[in-house]
């Protein structure tokens, strides 16, 4: 992509970070927001305050004026404009909705990028994308990634943890579905959160907040981390598979995978050797 198209889709992705917040702020912790409305395209019922989120993140692509396509959890795949699209945007307008229903200060929007003027939509995989942001739209704080120019928080350079072992770590995970090899992480780790937004989780190993992030249920969504996990790999993490394979998933609403993510090579070992003998 040419840097003048980055610095257009950036400006445009800046928008609907800064529309959809001021959109569902009101919603947040109202029981009406919380009505399901329909089933998503994604499998998964989805509530008033999501429609609100996606269909600001819709208007805005629209008046663009170029032509583009949308992957989102609630409406699918979706052409905007005409012609061959530039760009597909892989969206979750709201990551963490049950958190901005109850009010719990952590849920957010995720938007990756990437650049279809010379692929078919359906050979664009994880590896295609290459601008990425990720926004805690409780507390304001911002991620960002560009492919090969590296990965900030608020403006200022992410840099993962320097822990060289799990021994002692601090690291998140979803443990349902894979107790045993979890019930092994846990009893190495310290300490282990589950704060309920994927991708906002994710970029805490970009900024060193975490020192890994793991679900490794085979059932974690393609849309839920396709920002994060650029921002993870740009900040200088490593983020596989359960296997130690590289992310390669197509861009689709219903493509599920796991994940390990972590702060270096080192600690995504540990973990590997945990998860590969149990």
């Amino acid at each position: 992509m040419e840097k003048k198209d980055i610095e257009f889709w950036r400006a445009v992705s800046y928008r609907i970070i800064t529309e959809v917040g001021e959109a569902i702020t009101p919603l947040v912790g109202k029981e009406k927001s919380g009505e399901t409305v329909k089933m998503g395209a994604d499998g998964t019922p989805t509530k008033m305050i999501d429609v609100v989120a996606e269909e600001k993140v819709i208007e805005i692509l629209k008046n663009t004026g170029r032509s583009m396509t949308l992957i989102s959890e609630e409406i699918g795949e979706y052409k905007i404009g005409d012609g061959t699209s530039e760009v597909v945007f892989v969206v979750d307008p709201l990551d963490g909705t049950i958190n901005a229903l109850k009010k719990i200060p952590f849920y957010g929007i995720s938007i990756a990028i990437a650049d279809s003027s010379s692929k078919s939509l359906n050979s664009l995989t994880l590896q295609d994308i290459e601008i990425g942001f990720v926004k805690n739209l409780a507390t304001g704080d911002i991620y960002e990634a560009i492919k090969g120019e590296g990965a900030s928080l608020n403006g200022k350079t992410a840099v993962p943890s320097s822990r060289e072992d799990i021994t002692g770590s601090l690291i998140g995970a979803y443990v349902r579905g894979a107790m045993t090899q979890m019930n092994e992480i846990c009893k190495t780790v310290r300490r282990i959160r589950l704060l309920g937004s994927v991708a906002t989780e994710l970029c805490y190993v970009a900024d060193g907040t975490y020192d890994a992030f793991l679900d490794i249920r085979g059932n974690l969504r393609v849309v839920d981390i396709a920002a994060a996990k650029l921002i993870v790999e740009e900040a200088g993490g490593t983020v596989t598979n359960e296997q130690g394979k590289s992310l390669d998933n197509k861009l689709g609403v219903t493509e599920r995978t796991s994940i390990i993510a972590a702060c270096n090579l080192n600690v995504h070992a540990d973990i590997i050797n945990i998860t590969e003998v149990l």
